[in-house]
């Protein structure tokens, strides 16, 4: 999947905004893996039922190693939860150099 980064916005509602403090993640920082030139971008299998999910895995601006679950909607990507990678992920980010 390639997401152009002149065309999304996200859709942040009562039902995701702030959802990911829990994992201290903000809600900017997870939108920053969206831009990192090197993220891995794969469609989530187990959890794609009503509608196709995705996942990321990529580096905020500051560094910070991110793992997001989300949707695309016409233009716009529903971030549904992004936490710190563990280390079995690392691997999947490493792919991409």
């Amino acid at each position: 999947m390639r997401i152009d980064k002149r065309v999304f916005e996200f859709e942040w509602d009562e039902a995701n905004i702030d959802k990911n403090k829990k994992h201290n993640v903000e809600d900017k920082e997870a939108e920053e893996v969206f831009l990192d030139e090197r993220k891995k971008i794969f469609k989530d299998k187990l959890h794609s039922g009503g509608e196709e999910r995705f996942r990321v895995v990529g580096k905020t601006k500051r560094g910070r190693l991110l793992f997001v679950a989300f949707a695309k909607r016409k233009n716009k990507i529903r971030i549904i939860s992004a936490r710190d990678i563990n280390k079995k992920e690392v691997y999947l980010y490493e792919e991409t150099a």
